[in-house]
């Protein structure tokens, strides 16, 4: 996937919650793939999430509602994001 960087964003989002052991991460990739967005969803010592995705804003800002919304496997309990400019270095969407 061709991704403009010009007006591509990178999206950051923490996800607190029970989101480890459910399918969260397989279904946030998904998610982010049905979008055409590139970047990767990997899980934390502390039990969090993190996700990193690259594409459009508007395409990003689906991915956050929703994985702010209420259907994720698991519980999310707060998803913290930060937005960037892209970088690129992404083939595809993967799971770490």
């Amino acid at each position: 996937m061709s991704i403009n960087f010009g007006s591509a964003v990178r999206l950051t989002a923490w996800v607190h919650g029970r989101v480890q052991g459910v399918g969260f991460r397989w279904w946030t990739r998904s998610r982010a793939l049905e979008l055409g967005l590139v970047g990767r969803a990997e899980n934390l010592p502390d039990g969090r999430v993190a996700v990193v995705a690259e594409g459009l804003r508007a395409d990003c800002q689906r991915l956050l509602d929703t994985l702010r919304g209420s259907g994720t496997p698991g519980r999310v309990d707060q998803v913290v994001a930060q937005w960037t400019e892209a970088r690129g270095g992404f083939d595809g969407f993967t799971e770490i």
